[in-house]
């Protein structure tokens, strides 16, 4: 009987290798990255992942949003957020730059405040990184999970609740050293002094704000978030914006979720 099985057993080799039968295929991971990728993602998502996963999104997203705008023409050749004179100003620009007299006595210190205020905004997007890296490293876990599954915008809007004050107190020095270095205030003040005596013969129910630096703040702010919230949508929706293994098993939870 065993000399049978051993018979047939050989016989049974021979048939199969002598037909060419062909097995299925089996799927198999081709190197220890897939492994161990395919492991990860058996695995539940851990409270310490899911932290260092959203901080590791914001780091990416508040370093790609601000260093556009601190470079050189960040803001002065940016046609989203160039920084123009405040609407009350600029409703007369035109009469202004339209006058042969008014432009020359005017139109080059229009020019200068143009350039200053786009060149403080410019200066001001240094002193946002460390706040920005402060306020996501002290992020709870807690704040963490409602932002990983609040959707689009959600870790702007933490950034912006929790950094609006330092980032405005840090900003302006910046904007006002800006200012101060072509003697805005010198050609400014006069201007802003004529146009609220005569407002109503400009057709301006009330005076123009003089103080510069807040106006140019408020635009800088307004350009930063905006930019840190594209950053932050594109991880979102786009799988090939995770750049990392933490990062696509995160954002898959939050996709899920």
């Amino acid at each position: 009987m065993q000399a049978f099985k051993i018979v047939a057993s050989t016989f049974l080799i021979a048939l199969v290798s002598g037909c060419n039968i062909a097995l299925p295929p089996v799927s198999l991971p081709t190197n220890v990255a897939d492994i161990n990728a395919k492991l990860a993602e058996s695995k539940p998502l851990s409270q310490d992942e899911a932290g260092r996963g959203l901080k590791e999104a914001l780091k990416k997203g508040v370093t790609t949003g601000t260093e556009g705008l601190m470079k050189p023409g960040g803001f002065a050749q940016n046609a989203v957020y160039k920084i123009l004179l405040p609407e009350e100003i600029r409703n007369l620009e035109q009469k202004i730059r339209s006058n042969a007299l008014l432009n020359a006595a005017i139109g080059k210190e229009l020019d200068k405040t143009i350039e200053a205020m786009n060149s403080g905004a410019e200066k001001a997007m240094n002193q946002a990184l460390p706040i920005f890296s402060n306020a996501i490293s002290n992020m709870s876990f807690t704040d963490a999970m409602k932002i990983l599954t609040g959707g689009q915008g959600a870790a702007t809007q933490y950034l912006k609740s929790t950094t609006t004050s330092q980032l405005t107190q840090a900003f302006q020095p910046e904007i006002k050293s800006a200012l101060e270095s072509v003697a805005i205030y010198n050609h400014w003040t006069p201007i802003v002094n004529t146009v609220n005596k005569n407002k109503k013969l400009l057709g301006l129910t009330a005076d123009v704000n003089p103080n510069l630096e807040s106006y140019v703040t408020e635009k800088a702010m307004f350009a930063l978030f905006q930019e840190i919230e594209i950053q932050e949508n594109a991880i979102r929706k786009d799988p090939l914006n995770r750049t990392s293994e933490l990062l696509q098993r995160v954002f898959k939870y939050a996709d899920q979720n």
